[in-house]
């Protein structure tokens, strides 16, 4: 009886397949804080695969959702000094920072009060619900401007009550967002609309950034898995987002 040895199909990711975004700018790596990662161990195991696909600088952004994250400076202080003396520790030639996902609500306003986690300079992510618009969203917009910060809305592609109306995208523009898509929606990881929100935010040139949102194993694997979507490869590689200087 003859015995064949099971081909082993997996490959690695190429090294360039991020190269195009450099710097990601929202990803939930301080582990045990919100919904990402639950440990230091996976943190820098995500970290590591993210340098090995083209990620030259990483800053995470846990949730500060106050009503059920009500994350701080002082409560990412400790996990991401465990993160960073780990990385240094493995030798990972990455630039690893932290800054926030803010979600927007009536809680939000008053930590305008005090200095904001930024991504860059007075670049601040911000998120809101997926349930439905919130009818204060332009004056919330206003407010976190006249404090000095620059409102960068995450995932836009997400908010599905959005879908009909592009001009609305266009008015978060005109208010002063700038609109940063999820990696993982070009490819129809979170269903088929959601794409092609994304595609028609990126035809229209009303993306500028864009962050890789991961959470969890699923996220990596997908996010790997785009080596093999050449047409999406090219489509990354050619926009122009301006995460590369940041």
């Amino acid at each position: 009886m003859l015995f064949f040895k099971r081909r082993n199909t997996e490959t690695s990711p190429p090294a360039d397949l991020l190269a195009f975004m450099g710097t990601d700018i929202h990803s939930h790596l301080l582990p045990g804080i919100d919904d990402g990662v639950p440990d230091v161990g996976t943190s820098v195991q995500f970290i590591e695969q993210l340098q090995q696909m083209g990620i030259r600088k990483i800053i995470t952004t846990p949730h500060v959702m106050m009503d059920r994250y009500p994350n701080s400076a002082d409560t990412m202080a400790a996990p991401y000094n465990s993160v960073v003396t780990a990385v240094v520790q493995k030798n990972i030639p990455v630039s690893f920072h932290h800054a926030a996902e803010y979600y927007l609500d009536e809680q939000f306003i008053p930590l305008l009060q005090q200095p904001l986690l930024t991504l860059t300079g007075k670049m601040v992510l911000v998120e809101i619900s997926f349930m439905s618009p919130p009818p204060q969203l332009p004056q919330w917009l206003f407010d976190i401007q006249a404090a000095g910060y620059l409102p960068v809305l995450a995932h836009p592609e997400r908010y599905s009550y959005y879908h009909k109306d592009m001009q609305q995208y266009e008015r978060l523009k005109q208010q002063g967002c700038t609109l940063q898509v999820n990696l993982l929606s070009l490819t129809g990881y979170y269903g088929k609309h959601i794409q092609q929100a994304a595609e028609k935010l990126m035809a229209a040139g009303l993306i500028e950034l864009i962050g890789t949102d991961l959470h969890h194993e699923k996220h990596l694997k997908a996010i790997a898995g785009i080596a093999q979507h050449k047409k999406l490869r090219r489509t990354l590689d050619t926009y122009g987002f301006r995460n590369n200087t940041l």
